[in-house]
């Protein structure tokens, strides 16, 4: 049974756009991170073989310049106790082997190296990230279709630009995170073979080089604890950018139409400054530290210098060693210094994840029945408002005890003054919003016990506000609909009379639309919109300000369309301008959430009410005064405000 609107806990959407910190590794979502990678753990396995083998391959390379080239055929000295790891025996193999000079084979033997380390670092880089970018893709998609899950009330309150935010600027975080980690990986492989290479030569020069990593451990943690609010602060600035920006282009028109250029820019502005303020202290974090571990570099190669030199000179370490020893200080240093500099990336990432995964925990949705009633094939089309009260917030409420009955078959004109709640019932209608059971019935059924999809495929809805999407003309009437073939959408779009304009564009249906449609006027979209319903074939038909935008001949050419339209269909019609609610069986007068008036159009002019003073306004020389009281153009009162009208 469905969860009485009025008892569902009260979420606090602020939390949703809540500034999040972000942990320098939170593991539990980095574990739920693995989720999405767990599809091409084999491929990932592939990758950390490939990069074991290269990382082998980069320690050979240097074992070849030292101890083959300097210490065996340079120097002559092959008695040194720094490991070969058999090159010089593979060496002198090669030699034999080919009748060439040491020299020769040396070279040959670093060029095939070199060549397998480029292709097996290729195919490590290519497998890892192929792997990730198919992860994130999933994710990337799971996030989108659970985001378009969420109720009309969820996007009331959730600015659009933060969930763009993170499915696109938050998902690539990660990315950049996840292909570090695999870059670390290939570093400390090297480190530990260096090491043990390092231990086994001269343990005193190794403890002594190992002496400093502490100190670029030190350094690395007061790095991350400086860092750790400014990532916080550059990702939430973004996540205003991109707010602000989505914003302004998606009201670029109106910005044009009323001269807000200059300001928006203003206020742009200054969220770009506060970004640029931020990211400079990143990046002055970021060279301060790399600075510092640079500096520390060469005090450990100065330590070699002096210490090895004097293990040479005193013939306990060959010059070859000296040399491996600062090839491999590089293996050393690097994989702490590239943790270090990942710690940007790991931060960015990890409050990424965090808001990457608040979007998926975030439940809110339509309360669906446990045990839904199954409609049948074709509705008879009684819609009921029983007693419905309701409100966005608990404490405002909008509709107050409204009751209406359409029979099968029947037009509903729905009128009064803006606020006073006509599309609130429309978006009820549609289970849009939660609310309680036992006020809203399709055919005697509660439809609290219908799946909300069940509903929506039986209710065709024309807004004012006609949304285009990207494609062609056919491909917004028919909306991926599979039971709409191309020939009923052109008789579609012939009843309602928009076939006239289409057949007139070059490519006809065809015709591709740019972004919202507008290389179409306001009445060619409004006609697609009629055409769109009617090619749905729903039984229960609502028009919400559907010709408010259109001009007097457009609405005129689609009247015939229109009547075609609601033949046979229950129709539920909401407009300003009366003369598209004429022909209506009944009419419901709404003020400030309650009905006052019912009845015919005839009816309620003789009543002289809110209905008449609404068409005396529209077809009338009447207007109101500073108090709301309606004068005629000599400014005589004829009645007191829609206040005092008596209710029905």
């Amino acid at each position: 049974m469905t969860e009485p609107a009025n008892k569902r806990p009260r979420r606090d959407h602020a939390m949703f756009d809540a500034d999040l910190s972000g942990g320098v590794l939170n593991l539990h979502l980095f574990g739920r991170l693995m989720k999405w990678l767990v599809p091409y753990r084999v491929t990932l396995a592939i990758s950390c073989v490939l990069i074991l083998i290269a990382s082998y391959l980069a320690v050979i390379m240097e074992i070849l310049i030292s101890r083959v080239l300097v210490d065996y055929i340079i120097v002559g000295d092959t008695e040194g106790n720094m490991p070969d790891l058999h090159m010089i025996a593979l060496t002198r193999w090669v030699e034999a082997q080919l009748g060439v000079e040491p020299i020769f084979a040396a070279g040959i033997l670093f060029f095939l190296i070199m060549v397998a380390f480029a292709i097996i670092g290729h195919l490590h880089r290519m497998t890892l990230i192929g792997s990730i970018v198919k992860g994130l893709r999933d994710l990337r998609q799971d996030l989108f279709a659970h985001m378009e899950t969420r109720p009309m009330s969820f996007y009331d309150k959730v600015a659009v630009g933060r969930i763009m935010t993170r499915v696109t600027n938050d998902v690539e975080s990660l990315y950049e995170m996840l292909r570090g980690m695999g870059s670390l990986v290939g570093e400390f492989v090297p480190f530990f073979v260096a090491l043990t290479i390092m231990l086994s030569t001269s343990v005193k020069l190794t403890l002594i080089l190992l002496a400093l990593v502490p100190v670029v451990g030190v350094a690395t943690y007061f790095f991350r604890e400086a860092s750790r609010e400014v990532f916080r602060l550059v990702r939430n600035s973004v996540s205003a950018l991109n707010q602000n920006l989505q914003e302004n282009l998606a009201g670029m028109q109106v910005v044009q139409l009323s001269l807000r250029e200059e300001r928006n820019l203003d206020t742009y502005t200054e969220i770009n400054k506060n970004n640029r303020r931020y990211e400079f202290r990143s990046i002055n974090l970021n060279t301060i530290y790399g600075a510092f571990n640079d500096s520390l570099a060469s005090v450990g190669l100065g330590v070699i210098i002096w210490y090895g030199g004097g293990q040479v000179v005193q013939d306990e370490m060959t010059l070859g060693g000296v040399i491996l020893f600062t090839r491999f200080m590089g293996m050393l240093f690097t994989p702490v210094v590239t943790l270090g500099e990942q710690m940007n990336i790991l931060f960015r990432a990890m409050a990424s994840g965090e808001r990457i995964f608040q979007a998926l925990d975030w439940e809110e949705q339509i309360h669906e029945p446990e045990n839904p009633v199954e409609l049948p094939r074709r509705l008879r089309g009684k819609v009921e408002f029983r007693h419905v009260n309701f409100g966005y917030s608990p404490d405002v409420p909008i509709l107050k005890d409204v009751s209406v009955v359409v029979e099968p078959g029947e037009k509903l004109a729905i009128v009064g003054p803006t606020g006073s709640g006509k599309s609130t019932m429309i978006r009820l209608l549609g289970r849009c919003y939660d609310f309680n059971r036992g006020m809203i019935f399709l055919d005697d059924i509660d439809l609290n016990d219908l799946r909300a999809r069940d509903i929506r495929r039986r209710i065709g809805v024309v807004l004012q506000d006609f949304h285009i999407f990207s494609g062609t003309i056919l491909d917004n009437i028919i909306l991926g609909n599979p039971n709409i073939s191309r020939e009923r959408a052109i008789e579609a779009s012939k009843t309602v009379n928009a076939h006239l304009f289409v057949s007139s564009l070059p490519q006809g249906y065809d015709t591709p639309l740019v972004e919202r449609g507008n290389n179409l006027s306001q009445g060619q979209r409004q006609l697609l919109a009629f055409a769109r319903v009617l090619a749905a074939d729903p039984e229960i038909l609502i028009l919400d300000e559907a010709t408010a935008s259109i001009d007097t001949e457009t609405e005129l050419l689609i009247q015939d369309g229109l009547r075609s339209l609601m033949d046979g269909r229950t129709s539920i019609l909401i407009a300003h301008r009366l003369q598209t609610i004429a022909e209506a069986n009944k009419v419901l007068v709404l003020h400030h959430g309650v009905v006052r008036e019912y009845g015919t159009h005839e009816e309620l002019l003789a009543a002289r009410g809110i209905y008449y003073t609404l068409h005396e306004l529209q077809f009338q020389d009447v207007s109101l005064d500073e108090q709301g009281n309606r004068v005629d153009e000599d400014g005589h009162i004829i009645s007191t405000t829609l206040d005092d009208s008596p209710p029905a």
